[in-house]
């Protein structure tokens, strides 16, 4: 595929995709997001892929926010279609996918870059990173699920504090607040995204993708709905090759090999 905007690298089982507008702090633009959808169905396809990770070009920005100049063009019907296609329901698309997300976040992550880091799994932050959600410095709203994530990771007084006031925060009071799971030095990041890629990469594949839905699905339904559907989520495991080669290595105690199956 053609991308201006991004960057889509595989190595092994890790993939890549780099927001590549440096000169715009990573703004997502039409182009960025279209180009996105296109890699999403791709990484959807290769069933090599095992981590996704999410970054921006630069040591300045992972994503900025969107591209302003676009915003202020739409009408009330045209962000009605933004939202439904290439903004929120881009973001969803993002949360959905089956494996594991990590957001590598180096510098400026505002307003639809937090949004989009939100849909990640994990969050790895530099130590020059600043997170906030300063819409409502523009008199318009976190519209691509800020509203409704946020208070699901930092707690519903949190998150009012942050999108009322539109306040940006370094990555150490992120971290306290649970935004993101840890801070690295700059020059470490990549190793640190690295080395918890890999981490992953060598559990089953199919007990992270059911283990992604059990949680996902769990923290948008009762206790009692979300148990339910973590056991059926343990049954499927136990229907896998993957769970006899998981017990037999850990009585062997050997490292356990598995094959996605």
């Amino acid at each position: 595929m053609e991308l201006k905007c991004t960057i889509y690298e595989k190595e092994e089982n890790i993939a890549t995709i780099t927001i590549n507008r440096p000169d715009k702090r990573n703004a997502l633009n039409k182009e960025s997001r279209e180009e996105l959808i296109q890699i999403l169905e791709d990484v959807r396809l290769d069933k090599n892929i095992k981590v996704l990770i999410l970054t921006g070009a630069g040591e300045k920005a992972f994503i900025s926010g969107s591209d302003i100049n676009e915003l202020k063009e739409l009408s009330p019907l045209q962000m009605q279609e933004f939202m439904a296609t290439i903004g929120q329901q881009l973001y969803t698309d993002f949360e959905n996918l089956d494996i594991p997300l990590i957001a590598k976040i180096n510098g400026f992550c505002l307003g639809a870059g937090l949004e989009l880091a939100m849909c990640c799994d994990l969050r790895i932050a530099s130590e020059n990173a600043k997170l906030g959600q300063p819409e409502l410095n523009l008199g318009i709203l976190p519209g691509g699920g800020g509203t409704q994530r946020l208070p699901r990771l930092v707690g519903v007084g949190k998150a009012k504090e942050l999108i009322y006031t539109g306040d940006l925060i370094d990555a150490k009071e992120a971290e306290r607040i649970g935004l993101v799971n840890k801070v690295v030095p700059l020059d470490k990041l990549d190793e640190a995204t690295k080395e918890l890629a890999d981490k992953i990469t060598s559990k089953s594949p199919i007990t992270i993708k059911l283990a992604k839905k059990a949680i996902n699905k769990g923290m948008q339904a009762p206790l009692d709905v979300g148990l339910g559907y973590e056991v059926g989520a343990q049954c499927l495991a136990f229907s896998s090759e993957d769970h006899l080669e998981g017990l037999n290595a850990f009585l062997e105690k050997r490292p356990a090999k598995f094959t996605g199956k």
